[in-house]
């Protein structure tokens, strides 16, 4: 028998170290050549590793949550054969990026199904389950339920969730199974609590040191707009009713064309401060960030050159961009290097908020709630479609005077649309 170690591969420029997301094996697994061993995290992108060889695994480097060296070794597989087999190159991995894990995974006892529901019985396939990707959590609780994973068909990706099998149960394949009455929460009796501990690993992770940096850093100033959008609203439904075969338009394209426009004669607004060397970068060109809510936790996709778009092509890129996210699909170069960013909360965007800022960047905005409400016009009453825009601003790069004209010219811009088209 030989012991074949594989060592962590160069997986981005510049990257000293990868955090382990998933373990798809364990010690005493066998495994074949190009399967997927593990998923390592390097900033926001996920990277599927895959057994350089056939064998068995004898020593994984640590577990999930741990950072691993690149070039340090990851696991070690016992093969066939009188003589070690060379260690694996330090080559970047075949595989694609794949989503990142959910950081509060359910236990899966609590996830399964009310007893009404019959789970459907194993069948024999061609291909066994453990070839199909899930988590080991989703492993477990199909093995539980006497489901094949080849049978589970992924709604989004190519990975296999909890909510796909509870689908695949509910319809057994497609048939029409008796749906399981909701079973009622049962109270908390007094002196019991039933405490989960659940470590945080992965993108949540990162979220969480990103966000302590940024406020720890960045002293925040808050502004808060009103914006009348009955015009726009107008003019976004009547471009939707002629919109052939592009994406239908929300009023994030109209915003961030506001944004463009207005950033002209602020380019305070669209820069990043490197405040260790002390230097701040003013762009000309804005590259967006786009705060998109991913099974994992809060990424930020990029839109490069927005102001260069016009609306039907922002809304083309919003759908891209915010698909591949959240299916882990997004380049490592379409994640970073963002100039400003905006972020909303949809229909639950509330009244206001108070958004933070994506550091380095020195600017965000966010989009609250559309709501229908009697605004006094010219001495008269009539019912206007307001909607908030919630902003932060560094202030040490940006004035508070400052801060406020950009975010009412992106008003004006909003409350007389045809400003947005003209030259």
């Amino acid at each position: 028998m030989a012991r074949v170690p594989f060592r962590l591969p160069d997986i981005g420029e510049g990257i000293a170290e990868a955090e382990i997301v998933t373990w798809h094996v364990k010690i005493g697994d066998m495994v074949e050549e190009d399967q997927p061993v593990a998923d390592m995290m390097t900033d926001k992108a996920t990277v599927e590793m895959a057994a350089p060889v056939s064998g068995k695994v004898v020593e994984l480097a640590g577990a999930v949550g741990d950072q691993i060296a690149i070039g340090s070794t990851l696991i070690v597989f016992e093969t066939e054969g009188g003589e070690a087999a060379a260690p694996a190159p330090a080559e970047a991995p075949k595989a694609e990026p794949v989503p990142a894990p959910k950081a509060d995974p359910v236990p899966a006892k609590a996830e399964a199904p009310a007893a009404a529901v019959e789970a459907p019985a194993p069948k024999a396939h061609a291909t066994s389950s453990h070839k199909v990707l899930a988590s080991p959590a989703v492993r477990q609780r199909a093995k539980e339920l006497g489901v094949d994973l080849a049978d589970v068909r992924p709604v989004a990706g190519d990975r296999v969730k909890h909510s796909d099998l509870d689908a695949f149960l509910k319809y057994q394949g497609g048939g029409s199974a008796p749906k399981a009455a909701p079973r009622a929460a049962a109270p908390v009796a007094a002196g019991y609590d039933d405490v989960e501990e659940i470590k945080v690993t992965g993108l949540r992770r990162r979220i969480a040191e990103n966000m302590a940096e940024a406020k720890r850093r960045i002293p925040h100033f808050a502004y808060v707009e009103e914006v009348d959008v009955t015009a726009v609203e107008a003019l976004r439904q009547a471009m939707n009713e002629t919109r052939g075969e592009r994406p239908k338009l929300t009023m994030l394209p109209f915003l961030i064309r506001a944004m463009a426009k207005a950033a002209t004669d602020f380019p305070m607004v669209n820069a990043r401060f490197d405040d260790e060397a002390g230097v701040v970068s003013r762009h000309s060109a804005m590259h967006l960030g786009m705060a998109t809510q991913t099974d994992a936790g809060l990424s930020v996709p990029v839109i490069r050159d927005a102001q260069a778009y016009d609306v039907w092509g922002l809304a083309s890129e919003i759908v891209r961009l915010a698909d591949a996210t959240r299916r882990g699909k997004a380049k490592r170069e379409e994640l970073s290097g963002s100039t400003i960013t905006l972020t909303s909360l949809g229909a639950l965007g509330g009244i206001v908020s108070t958004p933070v800022i994506n550091r380095p960047e020195v600017a965000i905005v966010g989009v609250n709630r559309m709501v229908e409400r009697p605004v006094v016009i010219e001495g008269r009453i009539e019912v206007r479609k307001m909607m908030n825009l919630s902003s932060s601003f560094d202030h040490r790069v940006v004035d508070g005077m400052d801060a406020a004209k950009f975010i009412q010219a992106v008003r004006k811009l909003l409350e007389v649309p045809a400003l947005l088209f003209a030259d």
